[in-house]
């Protein structure tokens, strides 16, 4: 039988499998008590009542503990749940209609249609401003250049997505939007200082900590001028001093992919995850290897038994995601209801922002997160 300290190290993982069927991994993982599945096209390339049937099956597994289940539903390009749920533009063509309303309700689209198959966190949206050209990674994920209309709208879009019942992840802090590297391949570096941070990257976040939403993502990237030595997931200024501190967030903070060429290749994933904790992240993303997952479990425990984590960390992660869970956790839902996928009202939301979208803005592109499928194979 799991240890306390056992099961409270394992409530920090969220874990992948492969397929449409939960795999003997997963299903030992959540055994052990991990506190989240993260789902991605592998996982969903169905029918909506599959979805809903597997999500069903995973919170039936976890038994009378709460199971979070997240999965990228951004619009646009990252977009996982597509047969039969409403497809949204890229966020860049919502952004150029800039209509706080608009973006309401397409907050309401991801929400609802999240929440009717089962899911609890919606990883959206994306509050990094797209300021470089260059970007290979966030581009039209990104609201706009400008970061007003990125707070503006993010506001807008956290609150549709959370009215709705899902909790809702500002990504990726502390701004993933002036890198020219892609993080899922390499270790980026941001070397602004921090009037500059300020001005640009910081601000959505700022006022999406003020607007209580429910969790915030970090990045996989060296800010120079908070620490120029550990990635932003790793760095107890950057999460703790910058974020805790100084904005006074108290939601859940969310690792990135631990799996992410940024983290894999320059760090050992479970020493990354002590790291991490040691930080203020509360749930860590290890999307794709099991075994990683139950190593990083044991290495919290084992940090915590060292001292190198105080116990009173994995024990506030635990309260904050015990609080996520309570607002927006739910049970297995035995008939879901499925009538508001590609409903009317949802398709003319659709329509009406690629009726005021500049043309630009509406090609989405090719989804980069998925290079992590050709980079690790789940197991």
């Amino acid at each position: 039988m799991a240890s306390d300290l056992q099961r409270l190290a394992a409530r920090t993982l969220c874990v992948g499998f492969p397929g449409t069927e939960p795999s003997t991994g997963v299903l030992e993982l959540i055994d052990r008590g991990v506190g989240g599945v993260v789902f991605f096209a592998r996982n969903v390339d169905t029918q909506p009542n599959d979805v809903a049937a597997l999500t069903t099956l995973l919170k039936q597994r976890a038994g009378d503990r709460p199971l979070i289940l997240g999965v990228d539903q951004e619009g646009g390009r990252v977009q996982r749940l597509r047969q039969g749920f409403s497809e949204l533009p890229p966020m860049r063509a919502l952004g150029s209609v800039n209509d706080p309303v608009l973006a309401r309700k397409a907050g309401e689209v991801l929400g609802s249609e999240c929440r009717a198959v089962g899911f609890d966190l919606d990883f959206a949206p994306v509050l990094d401003v797209d300021s470089n050209p260059d970007n290979p990674i966030i581009a039209t994920r990104s609201i706009a250049r400008d970061a007003e209309v990125v707070t503006r709208l993010g506001l807008e879009l956290i609150k549709g997505i959370q009215d709705a019942g899902v909790a809702a992840c500002g990504k990726h802090f502390p701004g993933h939007g002036d890198t020219n590297q892609d993080s899922h391949l390499t270790l980026p570096t941001l070397k602004h200082d921090m009037q500059r941070l300020e001005a640009v990257e910081l601000p959505p976040f700022r006022a999406a900590a003020d607007a209580d939403i429910a969790s915030i993502m970090t990045a996989h990237i060296i800010f120079e001028a908070i620490d120029t030595q550990h990635p932003a997931t790793m760095s107890q200024p950057v999460i703790h001093g910058l974020l805790r501190q100084s904005m006074g967030y108290d939601g859940v903070v969310v690792s990135d992919d631990l799996e992410m060429k940024a983290i894999a290749n320059n760090y050992a994933v479970p020493e990354a995850a002590v790291h991490a904790i040691a930080a203020g992240v509360d749930l860590l993303l290890c999307c794709h290897t099991n075994e990683l997952a139950n190593e990083s479990i044991d290495a919290i425990a084992q940090a915590v038994e060292d001292g190198r984590i105080p116990r009173e960390r994995l024990e506030q992660a635990n309260r904050r995601l015990d609080t996520l869970c309570q607002r927006f956790v739910v049970g297995p839902v035995d008939k879901p209801d499925l009538a508001c996928l590609d409903a009317a009202e949802h398709r003319d939301v659709v329509s009406e922002i690629r009726k005021r979208a500049e043309a630009a803005a509406l090609d989405a592109g090719i989804d980069p997160t998925e290079i992590m499928e050709s980079i690790v194979k789940p197991t």
